[in-house]
């Protein structure tokens, strides 16, 4: 009865949030598929899908779509982790249409303003030409726009620790040793949190004391 329960849960819990896990039985079907190519294919068939610059003057609508299908590190339970910690929540709470903007917003954003200030590094003379074939492919841009649009759905004054933290997160790598991928998934930070107008009317915010306090009965 216990397990039968426990399963009922947590497919409750899937089935609220569709979107989320639809996407996570797709990445992981396609990193099933890499782990069976071999590597040096492997790395040709990513590019292709990559939102690099080669790739986006080719086919852009093509890329940016394909580009959130695949995991280049070919690892996908840590990503199973982050979407059931950070995506299911928020689709649960804006809704699959509004959380769905918030992900393309971030994806699609970011990846173009990254590669054009990579385009613009490489006409400067500042990064090598072969970079226009750089691979940027994965889902990371629309986690951390829907990491920061999370913001919102936390009470005070336990969003005031959260968002320093998420900031801290995308901001020290950046600081430390910038790259365009780098500064791609601060700007999707910066977008997610400018997605304030779709969480409006999303009802109370989440307080943290509040759910400690029932668990404790």
């Amino acid at each position: 009865m216990g397990i039968n329960r426990g399963l009922k849960g947590v497919w409750a819990y899937v089935r609220s949030a569709p979107g989320t896990y639809v996407w996570l039985g797709i990445l992981f079907v396609t990193t099933v598929v890499l782990h069976y190519m071999p590597p040096e294919f492997e790395q040709h068939f990513l590019r292709h899908r990559s939102t690099n610059i080669h790739e986006l003057s080719r086919s852009p609508v093509r890329v940016l779509v394909t580009s959130a299908m695949w995991i280049d590190s070919g690892h996908w339970l840590p990503y199973a982790s982050l979407y059931t910690v950070f995506h299911a929540p928020a689709e649960r709470w804006l809704g699959t249409a509004r959380w769905l903007a918030v992900c393309a917003l971030a994806h699609v954003l970011a990846s173009l303003i990254s590669e054009a200030m990579l385009l613009a590094a490489i006409r400067k003379g500042m990064a090598p030409q072969a970079a226009v074939h750089t691979l940027d492919i994965g889902v990371s841009y629309a986690l951390a726009g829907v990491i920061a649009v999370l913001v919102y759905r936390i009470a005070a004054p336990w969003r005031y620790v959260y968002l320093p933290a998420v900031l801290a997160v995308f901001a020290l790598p950046l600081a430390a040793a910038p790259s365009f991928t780098d500064f791609g998934h601060f700007l999707a930070i910066l977008l997610g949190l400018a997605c304030y107008p779709l969480v409006r009317g999303r009802g109370k915010a989440w307080n943290p004391k509040e759910t400690l306090a029932a668990l404790r009965g």
